[in-house]
């Protein structure tokens, strides 16, 4: 590891003027690039206290050895060298887009005395159209195959063209009018060349003056008689419309726009791009990428716009890109893409309509993707069995920790609070073995004492079951009820992970010291630097970045950090919607429904005498007497006070009234049926 002083460059050295650096390590080998507007400052901020710098920056300038730069004209021309040199020298620090699969397009061959239609993988070639990228090559070939009766264009390999040159006899599509025959002379080089850029304009959106020409065409073969030709020209517009309807118009005015979501979390990122020709999605495509540099989603942003146009040129780069935030500064991206189109790009995030709504499609597909991404890496044997390890060795244990259970403590603002018990085991989860908990010892906020009771309650079960059944005494028979349900607390974990820093850690290693547990490790799992803290540790453990170790414990952590707050909020949606009537003893769903469908609020409800609650069907005198009794005795709600204009709001509901205050959590996303599994202790 290099003492970044020691290659330092000296004041005065680095040019104050827009440049291309790049850091490289004792082996010469360029471990990342960058760009800058102002190479002074921007390299000032690598040299300075390395406790004020990002960990992965950190890692990056201690593991350099030097750092040398290219001082450029323009922002523009400093885009384009980091972009070049990111390709050339594959620096490790960098984020690199890989494409979670290789993507075929659909190819015409404009470089060919007779141009061909195929599908295409792998690098552009100059001189050859492509359209796409596609989902899957048979989309290409189902599109191809209702388009060749239109456009008679070439299809096959060179070697079966010349063979049927050398004999003078077509292939079968030759025969049946699905190609031309420019092998054997039907049309001259100069005619079929005309099919293929007639083939390739209407597959860029060129749609509607070809179907308007070919209708008249129809037409007037109809009125001269000609009625065989006419049928023929009306299958041609039947099978144009047809591929036409296989990419669904999703953008008005034949718009031209490529559309770029990112979905991240603190490792990893995903992109997806839809490709939008004619107002049609002509292509999808997407990327997995490791997060080996701290970027924002505008810096991811601006990466993959540089892998998506770096090499190309013309009409490949559309009037419209749009994104979910801009690149810092927007200016030197959006003249990149000008200069690389030839004519003005407009780079911006849609703000309402279509586009907007289209967005929204696209950054679902990028969390998608990212999940899957995620589910694959989980469920590998050896990626978890690798992850097992890593903790081990980073936590200095003597075995891989089996069984993880983590804890997470979610309330709002000090009320409702809640904790979470979530099980991972051979690094799957285990949700039957989830548990919820209420905070009994304490009323108000604070997570380090909520920790410590969780901790102790949990393990207090634990020492008790054990004691019931004494230590394993009759193999797996005395873990489990008579029924064959394990114990709810009946098996220890290797590791308890805590979401949290050095307290919650502290907190937890106190209450199993008390309980006098000495066998079960500990650790925290800080969110904001991914670092991990052990108990009496005054500096964190930081896991190397591509860590799957660290992996599965963030994993571990934010499935306990879900489950808590799932939980907290369906407590908090059950307080808001309880009401004087919960008490009353007898009175069920249906009869409460009623009251209050008859009277309109629990205000008119309470203000009624005993005669009129009388009159609701299914409430006799005696129940009615008991809910007049519950509903006196129960304090009434304090009003509601409309702040901005001082008014006093009336109670017009079945209870109190609902809350308006926002949860500082994130949401949940999935899992929330997850609730039945878990029991509430």
């Amino acid at each position: 590891m290099a003492d970044p002083s020691s290659y330092r460059p000296k004041p005065g050295q680095i040019p104050d003027s827009p440049g291309v650096y790049k850091f490289r390590d004792e082996h010469r080998r360029v471990i990342y690039v960058g760009k800058a507007k102002s190479l002074r400052q921007r390299l000032a901020n690598y040299f300075q206290d390395l406790a004020n710098l990002h960990p992965r920056t950190r890692t990056m300038v201690t593991t350099a050895a030097s750092v040398e730069w290219t001082v450029v004209s323009t922002e523009v021309e400093a885009l384009q060298l980091e972009y070049s040199w990111i390709k050339e020298f594959d620096p490790r620090f960098n984020v690199k887009y890989r494409d979670d699969k290789s993507y075929p397009y659909l190819a015409v061959t404009m470089n060919e005395e007779f141009p061909r239609v195929q599908v295409m993988r792998g690098q552009k070639k100059k001189g050859v159209r492509y359209f796409g990228p596609y989902g899957h090559a048979w989309a290409i070939r189902d599109t191809v195959d209702l388009l060749l009766r239109v456009f008679p264009v070439r299809t096959c390999s060179a070697g079966v063209f010349k063979n049927a040159a050398r004999t003078g006899r077509p292939c079968l599509l030759g025969y049946i009018g699905k190609c031309s025959a420019p092998c054997v002379g039907r049309v001259p080089a100069e005619e079929h060349r005309e099919l293929a850029e007639e083939f390739c304009d209407f597959m860029a959106g060129r749609t509607g003056t070809y179907l308007r020409r070919l209708e008249k065409q129809m037409t007037d073969a109809a009125e001269e008689m000609e009625y065989e030709r006419a049928a023929r020209l009306r299958d041609d517009i039947e099978a144009l419309k047809k591929a036409m309807e296989k990419n669904a118009v999703v953008l008005a005015d034949a718009t031209d726009a490529d559309l770029i979501a990112v979905a991240e979390d603190e490792l990893e990122a995903a992109v997806q791009i839809f490709h939008v020709r004619g107002g049609r999605v002509r292509g999808q495509r997407g990327w997995v990428t490791d997060k080996v540099e701290a970027v924002t989603t505008g810096d991811l942003v601006e990466h993959a716009l540089q892998q998506l146009y770096g090499e190309e040129k013309g009409d490949s780069v559309p009037k419209e890109v749009l994104v979910p935030a801009l690149p810092t500064p927007v200016e030197p991206v959006q003249e990149w893409l000008t200069e690389r189109r030839g004519s003005n790009v407009s780079l911006r995030i849609p703000q309402r309509g279509d586009k907007k709504a289209l967005m929204e499609t696209v950054q679902r597909n990028a969390l998608q993707s990212l999940a899957l991404h995620k589910t694959k890496r989980a469920s590998d044997l050896t990626t978890r069995s690798r992850a097992l390890e890593e903790i081990a060795d980073a936590l200095d244990l003597d075995s891989a920790p089996l069984r993880i259970e983590c804890y997470d403590i979610s309330h709002l603002q000090g009320d409702d609070v809640v904790a979470s018990m979530v099980v991972f085991e051979d690094g799957l989860q285990r949700k039957s073995e989830y548990r919820r908990f209420q905070i009994k010892g304490f009323e108000g906020q604070d997570d380090v004492r909520s920790m410590h009771e969780v901790i102790t309650r949990r393990f207090r079960r634990y020492l008790a079951e054990k004691e019931k059944t004494g230590e394993w005494a009759d193999g797996e028979g005395a873990l489990t009820e008579e029924d064959g349900r394990p114990k709810r607390f009946a098996y220890p974990p290797q590791l308890v992970v805590v979401d949290g820093g050095q307290p919650q850690v502290a907190a937890a290693k106190k209450a199993l010291d008390e309980l006098g547990i000495d066998d079960i490790a500990v650790c925290g799992l800080a969110k904001r630097l991914e670092e991990v803290w052990l108990p009496e540790e005054d500096d964190p453990v930081v896991l190397p970045r591509t860590s799957e170790g660290l992996y599965l414990l963030q994993r571990v952590r934010d499935e306990a950090h879900r489950f808590a707050i799932t939980y907290q909020r369906t407590k908090r949606a059950k307080r808001f919607r309880s009401s004087p009537l919960d008490d009353v003893p007898g009175l069920g769903e249906t009869r409460k429904q009623a009251l209050i469908k008859h009277f309109g609020s629990v205000k008119k409800l309470r203000s009624a005498t005993i005669d009129q609650i009388c009159e609701v069907p299914g409430i006799g005198r005696k129940t009615a007497e008991t809910i007049a009794v519950a509903l006196a005795q129960a304090a009434p709600a304090a009003p509601a006070v409309n702040t901005a204009t001082g008014e006093i709001m009336g109670d017009e509901e079945d209870g109190a009234p609902e809350s308006t205050a926002g949860s500082p959590e994130e949401p949940v996303t999935a899992g929330a049926s997850d609730e039945r599994r878990g029991q509430e202790t």
